[in-house]
């Protein structure tokens, strides 16, 4: 299949996702797809010589173990523009320059975002340019939609990627092949058979001298505002009828209606904590408050856990727990599916019989079932045992995959705008609570699990 000539456009080129993920990315692309006709355009506010420019996306490339004529064709011709995007003027002499349908990827703040957004809506555009937005999708819920309502003025949704490069293509399909190709899994894949779902996302990692962004967003909306209701969303929809884009993102949007905080009690089930000094693999972290660039009075929490429930037939009362928080004792990144006990053991059946757990991975790609069997020696004493296999891995890395879909048309990996506006609209009423300190703000060590008071969610 050929496709139309591209030219990329990556606003805020000059920034460290743009060196440390994107253009590794793009690199990967463009190696395994030689087939795309492509341009690449670096337009930031530092002042770099071209020379400098096509060194810094040879270096990025190099990072991505991306080394192929294609590469080497694409950085020679490869361009950047001291300009600011969010002037119409310097934003309609980078478009002019352009060779093929532009493709603008915003790796830029929300506010700047928003202000060249704005800035496009009064410009004549290119037919058939895309979008691509980063997360986080506005500032809040009124934020999101006021961008959606003005996007929605000047360009079609299909043209528009916001991008969640945490639902790799490859993540998202093992999930959807694992319950849908599997009568064992989906079959029990509801309240009936389901005690609980946990999403967590712990980090060893802690600031990385990301205040500016982290210290005005934190746990709840760095993470679990996005990424993780997305992955919510993908693990207790609906069946699509197709894998198309617009079945698989409608399922999602279905489920994420249905969301809301557990019983509608913030207060009970939802928590925060924030790191203090301690030791995390070997290496001592200073206490977060005490990072520069973080404003202590903001109260910013590096832990978030919070209960939800999906209020439909197939999940009702079943709390999904999320959870995502640096500086942990474990970087654990998975999804745990708890089975319900079985009504009654035959008596003389020795043992707890444990409920059985499904474990997906979620880096790297892996899978375990804990099944009970009858134990080794005594037949009647139950033993756990671990079924374990890993998912085929991707070709590409999650941005890799993100660039893929923009450059082609394929939306699978973009959030739809009543998504996004769900997701804030699910933690509006957690982001109220908090501000208003209705839930107080806990502390733990560097390299430990958590707070120590801290006890399974939900609350009774």
């Amino acid at each position: 299949m050929s496709f139309p000539r591209r030219t990329l456009v990556i606003l805020g080129a000059s920034g460290d996702l743009t060196a440390r993920l994107l253009l590794p990315g793009l690199g990967q692309l463009v190696s395994k797809r030689p087939d795309l006709d492509l341009e690449l355009i670096g337009v930031g506010s530092e002042p770099m010589t071209a020379a400098q420019w096509r060194k810094r996306v040879t270096t990025s490339f190099a990072a991505g173990g991306a080394d192929s004529a294609a590469i080497k064709s694409l950085v020679a011709a490869s361009t950047y523009f001291d300009a600011d995007a969010t002037n119409a003027v310097d934003l309609a002499k980078v478009l002019s320059s352009a060779s093929g349908i532009p493709a603008i990827y915003f790796a830029l703040p929300p506010a700047v975002t928003e202000a060249v957004v704005r800035t496009l809506s009064t410009m004549k555009l290119p037919s058939g340019i895309v979008l691509a937005l980063e997360k986080p999708f506005g500032t809040d819920l009124r934020s999101a939609r006021a961008l959606n309502r003005l996007l929605s003025t000047f360009i079609p949704e299909k043209q528009i990627h916001r991008v969640d490069h945490f639902l790799g293509k490859s993540t998202v399909l093992n999930i959807l092949g694992l319950r849908f190709a599997n009568r064992l899994f989906e079959e029990s894949w509801n309240a009936t058979n389901v005690e609980r779902v946990e999403i967590n996302y712990d980090e060893q990692l802690g600031l990385e001298g990301r205040a500016g962004y982290y210290d005005r967003a934190g746990a709840l909306i760095d993470m679990i505002q996005s990424h993780l209701l997305q992955v919510l969303a993908v693990v207790s929809m609906e069946p699509p009828s197709t894998l198309d884009s617009d079945d698989l993102r409608g399922s999602m949007a279905q489920a994420l209606r249905a969301t809301r905080v557990w019983k509608d009690d913030v207060r009970n089930q939802s928590r925060r904590g924030r790191y203090t000094a301690g030791t995390v693999g070997g290496v001592k972290l200073g206490s977060y408050v005490k990072q520069p660039g973080v404003d202590p009075a903001r109260n910013t929490e590096t832990l978030a856990e919070i209960a939800f429930g999906v209020d439909n037939w197939r999940w009702a009362g079943v709390p999904f727990i999320l959870r995502s928080g640096k500086a942990l004792e474990d970087a654990r990144k998975d999804i745990v599916i708890t089975f319900r006990p079985v009504p009654h053991l035959p008596t003389g059946m020795r043992g707890q019989g444990v409920p059985s757990q499904l474990r997906i991975a979620l880096d790297p790609h892996h899978m375990e079932l804990d099944l009970n069997i009858n134990g080794e020696g005594d037949p009647f004493t139950l033993d756990t045992v671990t079924l374990s296999t890993s998912f085929a891995a991707s070709d590409l890395d999650a941005y890799g995959e993100v660039l893929e879909g923009i450059l082609t048309g394929d939306a699978t990996l973009s959030v739809r705008g009543d998504v996004a506006e769900e997701c804030w609209r699910i933690v509006t009423p957690v982001i109220t609570a908090w501000h208003k300190d209705t839930v107080a703000i806990d502390n733990y060590a560097a390299g430990s699990a958590g707070p120590k008071t801290w006890k399974p969610l939900p609350r009774a």
